[in-house]
């Protein structure tokens, strides 16, 4: 059948078909030399999603005179599997029936704009075969940088002070600080409270059984697990304790976040002002609406 049969079979005129097959191109890219770049991200970070993938290869992609748009890239992740399935899991760390004084949140509505503006902080557990784990994190809530942790066996509030330790020993600023956490009895202790105190660290924590109120610091623990490869369960302590450093020497050095503008927690630190980006569509306060 003649091509303009075709297109009259179909609706349209010859010049249309010709103006199309035109300007369908052949990908400028080989894909084996694309996968190989891919792989070798993934080699550090495996669970890099797909458009910071992008950003991060840019580079490369001219050093290597590769063209390839974002979306495209996408599909061809799809295409070789290359895509990162999420994986949800949950497991109570929290206890907040106590007797111990407890705080009110004072960052519902602000608007973060510096690094140590805001400190969130939480505990999520990791295990061995032997036993459970608990990594005490604080992380700036702005630059994303995580400032202080704590690895043990422990919930004890003896513990999550090391992290805080830790945090304001590398603390690079004297500006006035918030400290928010969840209302666990680790966070209301007296010996924990008095070092915030001592210090002229503002106490915020959250009010309501929300997630959303301390999102970052929630987020944070989700990419160690999901990302850095902390999920699994680790032959004993010493293993653990090394892929948590590592994980963590990554994760401020390397892995770029889209809410400060595709770049990594310490590059953020170092920076006076930080113009977090912003969806809409979340409706939540402003300090959780932006994704990391």
């Amino acid at each position: 059948m003649a091509t303009y049969e075709l297109c009259e079979l179909f609706g349209y005129t010859k010049q249309a078909f010709y103006k199309r097959k035109k300007n369908v191109r052949t990908p400028k890219y080989n894909s084996e030399l694309l996968r190989s770049l891919v792989v070798t991200i993934r080699k550090q970070l495996p669970r890099t999603g797909g458009k910071k993938l992008y950003v991060m290869l840019q580079d490369e992609f001219i050093k290597h005179h590769i063209s390839i748009g974002r979306d495209n890239f996408l599909d061809f992740l799809k295409a070789e599997y290359l895509k990162v399935p999420k994986v949800r899991r949950y497991y109570k760390t929290t206890n907040s029936r106590h007797w111990m004084k407890r705080y009110p949140n004072l960052i519902s509505n602000l608007v973060l704009n510096r690094p140590d503006q805001v400190w969130v902080a939480d505990i999520t557990y990791l295990r061995t075969k032997e036993k459970t784990y608990y990594l005490h994190l604080l992380t700036d809530a702005c630059s994303k940088k995580i400032v202080g942790y704590q690895l043990s066996d422990n919930l004890m509030s003896s513990t999550t002070v090391k992290a805080l330790e830790m945090a304001l020993i590398n603390r690079e600023t004297k500006n006035q600080l918030i400290h928010h956490s969840d209302r666990g009895l680790q966070y209301c202790s007296k010996e924990y409270t008095d070092l915030l105190k001592k210090n002229n660290i503002l106490i915020s924590m959250t009010q309501e059984n929300d997630p959303y109120e301390n999102a970052v610091a929630e987020r944070v623990n989700g990419i160690l697990k999901e990302e850095f490869g902390l999920h699994e369960i680790f032959e004993n302590y010493q293993n653990l304790n090394k892929q948590v450093t590592q994980a963590i020497t990554l994760y401020n050095n390397f892995r770029i976040h889209m809410s400060i503008n595709m770049i990594t927690p310490n590059q953020a630190h170092q920076q006076t002002i930080i113009h977090l980006k912003q969806w809409k569509k979340i409706n939540r306060n402003r300090i959780n609406s932006a994704t990391i």
